[in-house]
Order: structure tokens, then sequence, then C-alpha cells
């Protein structure tokens, strides 16, 4: 298998990037493409996501994770990948991925090796600008989640991204005016929002490989 994630890897870090192309067939109906000077000028916030591969009885997967309920936090219960707010003393925003991997669901940092960088996504409703990234570990993550803020934590296998619906699913939320807001569901759990733009652009690139 480790012959076949070298392939898989220098492939994915080969492939071109389809940024909004790439990631808008999930993006909700109000969502619009900002240029990255219009982004700055609402002085964002910034954050960084983690999608960590790793071999799991013959296949690669990667690890979701449900967030815990919490009042001040507008994605409190949703699905996301690892990840959260840059301190100032990462040194980048992949040391965020890194970092925050690490805390939110115990991969050591030393396992986790960074494989390229995805599109960066702007999420309007809570003014963060998101840097996005690939990486990988060569064994089974031994998870230990932080309970306060991971309820559970959902091990996505990379064939459900390969084969990600196109047209999404669809659904109506609170707060979206009526709008219906595209969606895929894994294990009884629906991923939405900036997760599945994400992994949309993910799934454009394992097209090629």
């Amino acid at each position: 298998m480790q012959n076949s994630l070298e392939i898989l890897l220098q492939q994915l870090q080969d492939a071109e990037l389809g940024g909004f192309d790439a990631q808008k067939d999930y993006a909700p109906p109000y969502r619009s493409l900002l240029t990255q000077e219009e982004i700055l000028a609402k002085n964002p916030k910034y954050a960084a996501v983690n999608i960590l591969l790793y071999p799991k009885n013959g296949e690669w997967h990667f690890p979701l994770i449900h967030r815990t309920h919490n009042e001040n936090d507008r994605h409190s219960g949703q699905i996301s990948l690892p990840g959260g707010k840059k301190d100032d003393t990462d040194a980048d925003f992949a040391e965020t991925a890194i970092r925050e991997t690490w805390e939110e669901i115990g991969v050591t940092t030393s396992q986790i090796k960074i494989v390229r960088e995805l599109s960066p996504i702007y999420i309007p409703p809570s003014n963060f600008f998101v840097y996005a990234f690939l990486s990988y570990t060569e064994t089974w993550p031994d998870f230990n989640h932080q309970q306060t803020e991971v309820q559970e934590i959902l091990e996505v296998p990379l064939s459900v991204i390969r084969d990600l619906p196109k047209p999404p699913l669809t659904m109506e939320l609170p707060r979206t005016n009526g709008y219906k807001v595209p969606y895929f569901d894994f294990q009884n759990h629906k991923i939405w929002g900036a997760t599945s733009m994400i992994l949309s652009e993910l799934n454009e690139l394992l097209k090629n490989v």
C-alpha cells in the first residue's frame, strides 16, 4: 500500500486546483465569488483546516469532526474538517492546520506530513478566511478527540469523495431565507457549507488520479 500512497500523493500534488469553479457545486446559492482584495477589505479572521489522509483496512480515509454544541459558536453542531483559528505563534497556515489537528483529534504533529495547499475559502457568516491543506500519516492514527470541541470523529473513506454526488442534494436551513443549501450525506450526517465546498475541490483533483 506504500507504493500506492506515494503514487496518489504525487498525483494529488501535481493536479491543478479548480478554485471556486470546483467548489461552487456545493456553495450555498447566496455565496458569491469575491476577489482577495474584497475579502481583505472586510478585515477577516484567519483559520486553517486539514484533510488528513491515512490508511485503514486497505483503503484511504480522512477524519471529519462533529462539533459539540456551543451557543457562542456559529458552526456549533456542524460537521467539519479538523482546524481552527490561526494563533500569533503559528509560523504559517500549514502549522495552524497541523496544530489544530493535534488539539482537536489527538494526532501527533510529527506524524502529519503536508502534501499541498488547496484553494482558500471565505466564510461570510463568521467572516473567516480559511486556508485548506491536504496532508497524510503513514499509519492509522490513534485518535483522541478534545471533548469540549469534538463530539464525534467520522472516519470517511476517500471513495466517498471520489463519488461525491453532483448535482448535490439540497436542504433548507434556518436563517437562509428559504434558500436550499447543497450537501452530501455520510452516515446520516449532512455535510454542507465550507466543508463540502473544500471536499468538492478534492473531488475534482481525484478525477485526474
